[in-house]
């Protein structure tokens, strides 16, 4: 007989039902995923009812009302509120998204909010992405030259300089990362879809003189080979990037150089 052991705080409970709002007419239902590393509990989804008439239309709007409202002890991140800085990632029905661009009314049914998947969780609605900035931090996201600096800027053609549309538009939000199977399953060693998407950025950018250098260090049957092209992570992209494309490119000047 095969015996399978979850990891700890793997299974999920159904936690407390906090009460409607009085008096009110236009009500949210939201589910969140609540886990505090201190209580020793296990993690439980906590049901909030949001007054769609006092706050924004956005689901942060409605995380923001609960916690200035109901529940102070919600924890999630924000910062921009635009789409622009990625902090307020999170898995939104399902899918990976931007809390602060997602509409509360492009969900059907309540709103269900996890963490982003696979990633270990500081607490609630954040998660530890400290493997995933190392990660980052290991493919050199930076402009690398041998020659000596010019006085004023490195030059770059407007057609070099359109080149990179689609590449540095990347706001590391790990949504990609995080919808990625190949990344759930080996992310001690694969870099992952937002990761490769940056390594290509600078790959392909025309100031940049440490190409073969980049490649030479993506060249390895894990840190680049375990994507399998199934585009999960230019369906959650919320920049409408390509990460899959980029990483296909990187395969080809892979072979391209060994010819």
């Amino acid at each position: 007989m095969v015996e399978l052991t979850l990891p700890k705080n793997s299974k999920v409970s159904k936690g407390k039902t906090w009460d409607k709002p009085k008096g009110v007419e236009n009500l949210r239902e939201f589910k969140v995923y609540r886990w505090n590393p201190d209580d020793g509990r296990t993690p439980r989804i906590d049901t909030y009812f949001v007054d769609t008439d006092d706050c924004g239309p956005m689901i942060l709007d409605g995380l923001i009302w609960i916690k200035n409202k109901v529940d102070p002890t919600l924890t999630f991140r924000r910062s921009c509120r635009e789409g622009i800085c990625g902090s307020c990632a999170m898995n939104i029905n399902g899918i990976n998204h931007l809390a602060c661009t997602s509409g509360m009314d492009e969900v059907t049914g309540p709103v269900t909010l996890y963490p982003l998947p696979h990633m270990p969780v500081v607490k609630d609605l954040v998660p530890d992405l400290t493997n995933f900035y190392a990660q980052l931090r290991s493919v050199e996201p930076w402009l690398k030259t041998v020659t000596p600096t010019p006085q004023r800027e490195w030059r770059q053609s407007h057609e070099d300089r359109v080149k990179l549309d689609g590449l540095y538009e990347c706001i590391l939000c790990a949504c990609c990362q995080t919808s990625c199977p190949s990344y759930w399953w080996n992310s001690d060693r694969y870099l992952g879809p937002a990761v490769l998407l940056q390594a290509y950025r600078w790959i392909h950018d025309s100031r940049d003189e440490s190409t073969g250098e980049r490649l030479d260090d993506l060249e390895d049957p894990f840190r680049l080979y375990r994507c399998h092209t199934i585009m999960n992570c230019a369906n959650a992209c919320p920049k409408g990037l390509n990460p899959a494309k980029a990483i296909a490119e990187i395969k080809k000047l892979m072979v391209e150089r060994q010819i």
